[in-house]
Formats: structure tokens, sequence, C-alpha cells
């Protein structure tokens, strides 16, 4: 590079201060430091070379020529064991069951980012993102449970008070798994009777079961077991985690957004940008009005500050009418993000 000696010292670089003289600094490769191990990624889930992939020791070709499945591999993935014919076959029904929801509201997400004429797998992720702890909230229904049966060990207090404890505590909340949901869809219970049948129901299965009693007790309005109960229980008695199980469920629906964002390409025109239109039909606000000169702005000006608590709650249900402001969200005291 050259005598940077003989060059304009830029900014502060020529300080005296500055442990080591900046012009003089070294260019080009620096040898590699042998004093301390190089950086690198270290798994114990997989590795592949130019013949073969090993997933927790297995061959994954040796497994798949031997006749095992997707299940199983989820199954060596995330528990590193292969599974009883009893759990694979269980969780091949959840994830039938959960694989396909008709035009639900990930489903209807990667229809829409289809119409800009996008990826398929950016529709997926916009499908797998509407995951949160009202849609899918596997990881906190699963906590719950797991913090629910450690209180139990802890305390010497019955399943019994715990679940009610419980319901008491998260009754209305969509990570309780019990809801009015399912009132009159019995899959969710049928989950449940299925486990018993494979003989793969446990605790966790026992534990919601009380969980829904209790709920059913204390809530004013019907409630029952509706899906995310039912998958996350059993999914924990197959020896899932939480995590685990929000992971597999969400790239499970991810199968069936995909093919609905075939459907909506094939079946639907590409949407350009600015191409919409809103006809005022749809539009309920203020009538239109004419923009004031900006020299007689100060007429149409209208304060935000009140000065006593009347005229700030009256300004503030006044607000709440106005809707896309804000004003008549409910604000959460916990974060929600804190459930995982």
């Amino acid at each position: 590079m050259g005598d940077l000696k003989s060059k304009k010292i830029i900014g502060n670089l020529g300080d005296p201060k500055l442990p080591y003289d900046y012009s003089t600094r070294p260019y080009g490769t620096v040898p590699e430091d042998t004093t301390r191990p190089p950086f690198r990624w270290i798994s114990e889930i997989a590795y592949k070379n130019a013949y073969r992939i090993v997933a927790r020791g297995y061959d994954t070709t040796e497994l798949m020529e031997a006749g095992y499945g997707l299940a199983d591999m989820l199954f060596i993935d995330f528990q590193s064991r292969i599974p009883l014919v009893e759990e694979e076959k269980m969780l091949n029904y959840i994830m039938i069951l959960a694989l396909e929801d008709g035009l639900s509201m990930p489903a209807m997400l990667s229809r829409i980012v289809a119409q800009s004429k996008t990826f398929l797998t950016q529709a997926c992720g916009a499908s797998v993102l509407a995951f949160g702890h009202a849609y899918g909230a596997y990881s906190a229904f699963g906590n719950m449970l797991v913090e629910g049966l450690a209180e139990v060990e802890a305390t010497g207090n019955t399943t019994g008070e715990v679940a009610l404890e419980i319901a008491k505590k998260y009754l209305g909340d969509p990570a309780l798994g019990v809801s009015g949901l399912m009132l009159k869809d019995p899959a969710a219970k049928r989950m449940f009777t299925r486990a018993e049948k494979l003989g793969v129901a446990g605790k966790y299965i026992s534990f919601t079961r009380e969980i829904v009693q209790a709920a059913q007790q204390v809530s004013p309005e019907p409630v029952d077991l509706d899906m995310l109960g039912a998958i996350g229980a059993t999914m924990l008695d197959l020896g899932f985690t939480p995590e685990a199980t929000w992971a597999i469920i969400a790239i499970t629906r991810s199968f069936g957004a995909g093919a609905h964002y075939i459907e909506e390409v094939e079946r639907e025109e590409v949407t350009a940008l600015g191409q919409e239109l809103t006809p005022k039909e749809f539009y309920d606000g203020p009538e239109d009005r004419p923009v004031p000169p900006y020299a007689e702005r100060d007429n149409h000006t209208q304060h935000a500050q009140t000065y006593t608590i009347k005229e700030w709650k009256q300004a503030f249900e006044e607000r709440k009418k106005l809707h896309g402001s804000g004003y008549a969200i409910i604000e959460e005291v916990e974060d929600p993000s804190e459930k995982t």
C-alpha cells in the first residue's frame, strides 16, 4: 500500500495516545493466531460431507432406505432417538391436522403476499409469522404446563389445585388452550382419545384435562379444550419441548401455506403496486373537505393539550372513536414475549 507516513493523516489516526502507529499497521492477510482455536460452528445435530448426511449419528440415506419417515426424523433431530411406532403414528396424526386449516389467517397472509408476485418462500414466511400468542401460542402454552407441574412438585399442592389456579389466572388468554373455539368441533378431544388409544398419553394430557375442568367451573361462558391445548399437551407427552412444538407446527402449516400460494398464483392475477383501488363506499371517515390555505391554517388548527382531568377524559373518549389512532387499544401490562 506504500508508505502512509508521507500521506496526510486522517482525523486523529496520528494521535500519539493510540496504542499503535496506525501508519505502519500491517496490510494483507494476517497470519493465523495459533495460540487459540479458530472460531467455528460446532453442532451435535448433524454433519455433511461429500458422501453422506448424518443426523444425531444416523446416516439419513440409510434411515430412508430402511423405511423411516419424516415423523421419525423429527424425533431424531429434536430428541436424538428413534420413536416407538405408536409415537410416530401420533406425530403424523398431529401434523396432518395442523397442516391445513382452510382459509385461515396464515393461509390468507400467504395469498396476499402471493398477489405481489413474490417468492413462495416469502409467502410461507409471512404465514408462519402469523403464529403469535393469539394464534398458535404453542411455546407459551407448553411452558405454562411445565411450570404448573413444577409447582405441583415444589409445593405439594395437587394437580387439581394448581389447575384451578392456572384457570383463574389465564381464563380468556389465547394461550390457555381452553376456549369457546371448538365447542362444536370434536377434533381436539379426538386427539386426546387417539393418544390414549396409542398408549402415548401422559402427565401433560392428564394435567390439561384438569385445567379444562377447572376453566369450565370458573368461566361464565361455555369453554372446552381447543386445538392449541390438544396439540401442545400431546406434543409434550411425546417428549418435545414447547419451543420444538412451535417450530414443528409452524413449519408443518407452511406446507399448506405453500399450496395456497400456488393456487393464488394459478387462479388469480398479479396485483401491481398502485393498481388496487379502494372505492369511497369502503370509506366511512370524514366527508371530503377543502384544504385551507396555508396562511389561514391557524383558523383551522386544534390543540391537543387538555388542562383538567375532566377535559382529558372527555378528549380521550372522543379519540377512542378515531379508528386507526391507537387510542382504543388496551395496552398489555405484561410483555407477551416473556411468555416464551
